[in-house]
């Protein structure tokens, strides 16, 4: 993105706005999909911690906690709007908890692609939901999936030409969006309530355009998958970069604190509610987890300071990685530097062993 040093002007409008927030400049996604990364955001549980099916497209089961089932408890709505057909409603279980929940008309839904222009429906339909004071006339929690940064990458009529390659399409993408997600922050900006609301601006995965031998998403979980933009402004905070690792395992947690609630303290991640008002930062370390599924063998991760390491499969095999020397993960110093993977590890399965595995429900084909 263009705050963090992307030369494309790709994002004009959050450009802008990155201005006014804290930017939290190494932030990574639980996992490198939305059926993995999207339950762990509204649960503050990791997803291998979840009662899920093992499928790809996953469905996650009624006895799992979201945190919008406990403020409904507390009377504050939940509501969202979205522009994929597995995020339609009772699809995935995402739903759990919300009081409202929309999808655009006319999409339908495609297992190998995602073949629809959604972002010019998405914010309309957002801007109509947050226009019923029946929510916004008291605490609320609120929520927009934005899906054009998407295969398929689609060139737009109204806005900059980049290329005919994939990835100049997708930074057309991210145009198109970035000019809908600001009409909607302009509303916002317009309403009685702005000035006492928090802002959350984030991605649920990266997308790979050849890295690693990848394209799109999911499978694996290097950075060019984990790694994502993630804002906050927040009534009386500060517009400053955090520049230590931070995870959406903090999200609920942080959205449950400003929303006035009692965080449980069982879950695994913080609020980050006291540095976004300016409080030092503590270094923590950061797990990304994508459970075994139909498509795919574990991967699980750890981020340490500058450090990643990578667990496949059942801790089977591991790659070591120094972001701050070598961000695209193309060295991999597991053999170079045998002592320092060691104390990885180490730290790695005191922290995995930490995760709970949830109940899969199956799905999960047998294979040689």
């Amino acid at each position: 993105m263009p705050w963090a040093g992307y030369a494309r002007d790709i994002a004009p409008r959050l450009t802008a706005w990155s201005k006014t927030a804290t930017v939290y400049t190494h932030a990574y996604s639980l996992s490198s999909s939305t059926s993995k990364s999207v339950p762990g955001m509204l649960s503050g549980r990791y997803p291998s911690e979840l009662t899920r099916t093992g499928v790809f497209f996953t469905r996650y089961a009624e006895d799992n906690r979201f945190f919008c089932e406990q403020l409904s408890e507390a009377s504050i709505p939940c509501v969202a709007g979205h522009a994929h057909a597995y995020l339609g409603k009772g699809v995935a279980g995402f739903d759990q908890g919300f009081a409202s929940w929309k999808l655009v008309p006319g999409i339908t839904f495609d297992p190998q692609t995602d073949p629809h222009i959604t972002s010019h429906k998405l914010a309309p339909l957002a801007i109509e939901m947050l226009s019923d004071k029946k929510i916004t006339d008291k605490t609320f929690f609120a929520w927009f999936h934005f899906m054009d940064p998407h295969d398929k990458y689609r060139s737009h009529e109204d806005g900059p030409k980049f290329g005919s390659k994939p990835r100049d399409l997708y930074d057309e993408e991210v145009h198109f969006t970035d000019q809908w997600v600001g009409k909607l922050l302009d509303f916002i900006e317009n309403q009685p309530w702005a000035k006492k609301t928090a802002i959350i601006v984030t991605a649920d995965h990266g997308e790979a355009f050849g890295e690693h031998g990848l394209t799109r998403h999911a499978f694996e979980i290097y950075d060019v998958l984990v790694h994502v933009p993630w804002m906050i402004k927040v009534p009386g905070g500060k517009a400053l970069a955090i520049d230590v690792p931070r995870s959406h395992i903090d999200l609920a947690p942080t959205i449950v604190d400003l929303l006035g609630q009692t965080v449980d303290m069982g879950l695994a991640g913080k609020s980050l509610k006291m540095e976004l008002l300016g409080a030092a930062p503590k270094v923590r370390d950061v797990i990304c987890d994508l459970p075994q599924d139909d498509f795919n063998k574990r991967r699980r991760a750890l981020i340490h300071e500058n450090m990643k390491l990578i667990a496949f499969e059942k801790d089977e095999r591991f790659e070591l990685y120094r972001l701050d020397e070598d961000p695209g993960e193309t060295r991999n110093l597991a053999k170079r530097e045998p002592d320092l993977l060691k104390s990885m590890i180490e730290r790695y399965r005191n922290a995995s062993s930490k995760l709970t595995d949830g109940k899969v429900l199956g799905g999960i084909r047998k294979r040689d």
